[in-house]
């Protein structure tokens, strides 16, 4: 069978892990604000569409190239997310879950019909990346081995940027526990401000790396946050390596199943891994409720 020989098995691991890349900056935005505030953000993947849009406007009306447009989106969503946090998130932190997801969700509505209104229901592209890398016998989309390598840079950054900063420390004591880090002299709210921002701007960064790759259109939203909801149950809710490890694992997982079936099978490879992952560990790959 062709798709047995091993070049081919490798070519489809890189474009499953190139893809897993961008998964995996997308969904570690959205586990990251769950770890620390239990908020299940809806508008995520809106958030994600808000900095596509941008790099969109910037390329074809300013001539910018998306990767530089990186350096004005990314703060943009970071100081977006912050007041967003600021004026309403936080006032459905510790609330009943149900809070936290109309809140979202009406965000993400109104972002969706924002974009119908400035950007109309066709699709976009930006064919600012083009043509392969060969390495050999290989053939590397350019588009997709450059949004693969900077998503992969920008969330070890984040995770680093966790692990050994000390507002990386108090994001994280906040997350375990968020009333022993408020003895301790930890403002709670800002860390949480901070952290939306934050996830905001993977959001953000993780939709200028999707435009180089795929056509989108306001609503294009759906089918990535119900990725990234399988991808942090897959590695864990509020896990921040499992999301890394899900996202991963999703993109390669997909990439096999539609060299050897089809894209439909693809399509619903993530839930079909979902239920097997819950069915051997219901907690995820990485456990629960750690940034």
């Amino acid at each position: 069978m062709e798709l047995l020989e091993p070049d081919i098995l490798l070519q489809l691991l890189i474009g499953g892990l190139l893809a897993g890349m961008l998964y995996a900056l997308l969904a570690c935005g959205l586990n990251l604000v769950f770890g620390v505030m239990r908020v299940i953000n809806l508008a995520h993947a809106e958030l994600m569409l808000v900095g596509a849009f941008g790099a969109y406007v910037l390329f074809t009306v300013f001539g910018l190239h998306p990767l530089l447009s990186l350096l004005i989106i990314v703060p943009v969503l970071f100081i977006a997310g912050y007041y967003l946090q600021s004026v309403l998130i936080e006032r459905v932190v510790g609330r009943p879950m149900l809070s936290s997801l109309l809140a979202t969700y009406g965000v993400s509505i109104i972002l969706i019909n924002v974009g119908l209104l400035l950007f109309s229901a066709d699709f976009k592209s930006i064919p600012a990346l083009q043509g392969s890398f060969l390495i050999g016998e290989f053939s590397i989309s350019k588009p997709r081995a450059t949004a693969g390598a900077i998503s992969l840079l920008l969330t070890v950054g984040v995770y680093l940027f966790l692990e050994r900063s000390r507002l990386g420390k108090a994001i994280r004591a906040v997350s375990e526990h968020a009333q022993v880090a408020a003895i301790c002299g930890i403002d709670v709210r800002k860390i949480r401000m901070l952290t939306f921002g934050m996830a905001a701007g993977m959001a953000g960064a993780a939709g200028v790396m999707l435009s180089v790759i795929y056509s989108f259109w306001p609503g294009s939203g759906v089918d990535f946050i119900q990725k990234c909801f399988a991808i942090i149950i897959i590695g864990g809710m509020g896990n921040f390596l499992g999301a890394l490890y899900g996202g991963i694992l999703l993109g390669v997982v997909e990439a096999f199943v539609g060299g050897f079936a089809s894209t439909q099978w693809a399509e619903a490879v993530a839930y079909l891994l979902l239920v097997t992952v819950l069915l051997i560990r219901p907690t995820g790959l990485k456990g629960m409720a750690r940034v």
